[in-house]
């Protein structure tokens, strides 16, 4: 097997439950979400020679995926909502715990159902994944100012 396809391969399976958290709190779907993950995947694979020796496979993965959201955003232009439960990691909760986490649950997916593409992927990046105004800015591919506005 070629080296490089190898470490896409590696890369893919590794990466993807991290991808599909983002991907779903982008759309607010999952199969969506999945359908996201694929082509952003799909679309990175067609730049792997160059991607993986760069170390950057993942911030390109991850622009490519919230360029490709708004794009779907863009064409759709119909009101958006949350549907689905976020994915969760397994664990035994109480149910005092579970019923909380529900509710938690809820006006977090009523909250970003009100944002529009763009604005839903700066608190994604910003918030969920961490990143500084200048890292999500240039994954959107906007400027600092932008980020701050959204």
């Amino acid at each position: 097997m070629d080296p490089a396809l190898s470490e896409f391969d590696s890369f893919v399976r590794t990466r993807t439950p991290a991808l599909l958290r983002s991907a779903y709190l982008l759309t607010g779907d999952q199969h969506l979400a999945e359908d996201l993950v694929q082509s952003a995947l799909a679309r990175a694979h067609r730049s792997w020679n160059r991607l993986h020796d760069s170390g950057n496979a993942e911030a390109y993965t991850r622009k490519i995926m919230y360029h490709l959201q708004v794009s779907w955003w863009r064409r759709r232009r119909v009101p958006e909502s949350m549907t689905g439960e976020l994915p969760e990691p397994r664990g035994g909760d109480s149910a005092s715990d579970h019923a909380s986490q529900t509710t938690l649950r809820l006006t977090l997916r009523a909250a970003l159902a009100r944002l529009s593409a763009k604005q839903r992927a700066v608190l994604v990046l910003r918030f969920f994944e961490d990143r500084s105004e200048a890292e999500a800015a240039e994954l959107l591919g906007v400027t600092v100012g932008t980020v701050k506005n959204r």
